[in-house]
């Protein structure tokens, strides 16, 4: 027996040993009887400010129970049979039906918008690892062959500088995609996983009426087909590409390490900033302003891809091909440029500090 008495909870959960308990108080049936409301007290323990760690200590369905059972007393007590008592619970029966253009399925669209965003977390989560894997990878490498003066030796060699960046840069692309591969796979089969799992409840107790989730994906044409990933494929090695010549420029302005920390900051918010918004609404939703500045960020695109080729938006995802095809080749010009000179071995941010290669020019005179 828990001793109740008093105000000091934290002994009531530690002489229980229990992280959570429902308290029913002295009184509680004579109240109930009497036709009055009586108080329960849910007591919860709290060890982190973690969501997941306080998920196991709610109350909420032990007090669910008891108040689903008190209630069931009473209407048995007024003589109402169990038909009557659901009929009150539920007055009315709703059916649900989601239309995406000109198609519809018998489902909510709760659940349609459940599993769609849990697949559509997958792309962002990849392309945004992506864009910080290769532009971490490619610029570091240039930057410690610079700083090391191995770049000199290197460029020294019998063979084009075009063909030196094309294998760098190549090499790099390589890496990424199977790492995008190895990614696809792991989140496709935890999210899938976790979909299936939510989909048969959610049907489960609803097969007169509703169908499953995966069935009603394809009828409304929410699934993707090879051709699909295809596209999605392209437009992410664009993606991935635009990253490596934007790397390259920035690496070759770098003159330490503690700097090429710092040239990582431009991309970074360039990816995070659309980042965050494809994760929390409908890019195409927002005003005609923010959307435009949105869409100018490049790899804004690509996070957008699947939602827009799911949907039908085929004129957005292939203006934004385009435009990410237009500034890759105008990225990799600049890259030529200064890979095909010497300023690749010169050029420098000095962020109000003079240059390394500067200094030892001066040194020596």
């Amino acid at each position: 027996m828990v001793d109740t008495s008093g105000d000091d909870y934290s002994a009531v959960l530690r002489d229980a040993d229990a992280d959570s308990l429902v308290i029913i108080p002295e009184g509680f049936t004579e109240k109930l009887e009497n036709g009055e409301r009586p108080e329960m007290i849910s007591v919860s323990g709290m060890k982190s400010a973690a969501a997941m760690s306080n998920i196991t200590n709610s109350n909420s369905g032990a007090i669910g129970l008891i108040s689903e059972c008190i209630s069931s007393a009473f209407a048995a007590k007024a003589g109402l049979t169990a038909e009557q008592v659901e009929l009150l619970q539920m007055p009315v029966t709703v059916t649900e039906q989601t239309v995406v253009k000109d198609k519809s399925a018998p489902i909510g669209a709760a659940s349609i918008m459940s599993s769609i965003m849990m697949k559509n977390m997958i792309l962002p989560i990849i392309v945004f690892i992506l864009i910080m894997f290769t532009s971490n990878m490619l610029m570091g490498a240039i930057s410690n062959e610079k700083i090391d003066k191995t770049l000199e030796t290197l460029l020294s060699a019998p063979v084009s500088r075009t063909a030196i960046l094309g294998a760098k840069m190549l090499a790099a692309a390589i890496i990424a995609l199977l790492n995008a591969v190895v990614y696809m796979f792991g989140f496709s089969s935890f999210m899938s996983g976790a979909t299936e799992s939510v989909s048969e409840e959610m049907t489960g107790q609803l097969v007169g009426q509703y169908i499953s989730v995966d069935s009603a994906l394809e009828r409304l044409g929410l699934t993707l087909g090879a051709s699909d990933y295809i596209l999605i494929g392209a437009q992410l090695f664009l993606t991935i590409m635009i990253c490596l010549s934007v790397s390259l420029m920035l690496g070759a302005l770098v003159n330490d390490t503690k700097q090429s920390q710092t040239m990582m900051m431009p991309l970074m918010i360039m990816a995070m900033v659309p980042y965050l918004i494809s994760m929390m609404a409908d890019i195409n939703s927002l005003p005609a302003v923010i959307r435009v500045i949105v869409y100018a960020i490049p790899f804004t695109h690509t996070f957008s891809a699947m939602n827009n080729i799911m949907f039908g938006n085929m004129p957005i995802f292939f203006g934004g091909l385009a435009y990410q095809f237009v500034v890759f080749v105008i990225c990799m010009f600049f890259a030529l440029r200064l890979f095909n000179s010497d300023k690749i071995l010169t050029a420098s941010l000095n962020f109000g500090q003079k240059s390394k290669f500067k200094k030892n020019t001066s040194d020596n005179e």
